[in-house]
């Protein structure tokens, strides 16, 4: 079965880590089966957007598998505006990635209703940082922006039981579940709020945290065969346009691809 990655980083982090390189995605990528992975560079998430972006752009062009998401500094939004075009310009980068706690702006601050414009105008998916009430904030946020589609990235953390109800509400919000702490009931939870499959989707957050949690968390959902494929791949292929890409990939990596079995 085909996995497809939507929440994903390359580059060194602040923390005690020896992986960085964009080469270490690829070798994970293929112990665990995942066929195209979307990633957002660390430097550009934690210090210098536009640099972290240039340097992302560069390891994108040598390595197919991979597509970018171009990070946006709220606090930087003209900035920002011009290094989104020059990124997506360049037909790797397919869409934008915002953090909240880097740059120190919640949803509901001026500075990222600026940010979430920039996306909407741009017309591509927003992988947002969730980590904490201001989940309950993006229904409207995103309601008022018809152009916005938003992927909740951790779920809401610690808030999953508010993003759940956030994105049941909300026909533009996608769950993606990745987290270091794998709460038991987290996608049965969403399920029974109202979320539905078609709006989860697949990420892992390497290579800080190893696929293994993420797809362990997939396994243990209790999807339908049918269900873990729309999770998986077929959820991300719509909303990214990777029909293409996936069927080139696949082709590429031959039979010898190891294939995920729930």
């Amino acid at each position: 079965m085909p996995i497809i990655d939507v929440h994903a980083h390359v580059g060194r982090w602040q923390f005690h880590l020896t992986c960085g390189d964009a080469d270490n995605n690829l070798r994970q990528m293929d112990r665990y089966g995942i066929d195209l992975q979307l990633v957002s560079a660390s430097e550009a998430v934690v210090y210098d957007a536009v640099a972290g972006n240039a340097a992302l752009r560069e390891a994108l062009e040598t390595r197919p598998r991979l597509y970018g998401y171009a990070v946006v500094n709220p606090n930087r939004i003209e900035e920002s505006a011009a290094d989104l075009r020059r990124c997506l310009d360049t037909g790797r980068f397919l869409g934008a990635k915002i953090h909240t706690h880097y740059p120190g702006r919640l949803p509901g601050t001026p500075q990222m209703a600026e940010a979430f414009d920039l996306v909407a105008e741009a017309g591509v998916p927003l992988l947002l940082h969730t980590w904490g009430q201001e989940v309950t904030l993006l229904p409207e946020l995103v309601a008022c922006r018809p152009a916005l589609r938003v992927i909740m990235g951790h779920a809401g953390g610690d808030a999953w039981r508010e993003a759940a109800h956030a994105a049941a509400s909300c026909d533009r919000l996608y769950l993606e579940h990745c987290r270091t702490a794998t709460d038991a009931g987290r996608v049965a939870y969403a399920r029974e709020a109202g979320v539905p499959v078609e709006r989860m989707l697949f990420g892992t957050d390497a290579t800080l945290i190893d696929p293994c949690v993420s797809l362990g968390v997939v396994r243990d959902a209790g999807f339908t065969d049918e269900e873990r494929e729309k999770v998986l791949w077929r959820n991300a292929v719509g909303l990214f346009g990777l029909d293409d890409a996936l069927a080139e990939a696949r082709e590429a990596q031959g039979a010898a691809a190891p294939s995920f079995s729930g």
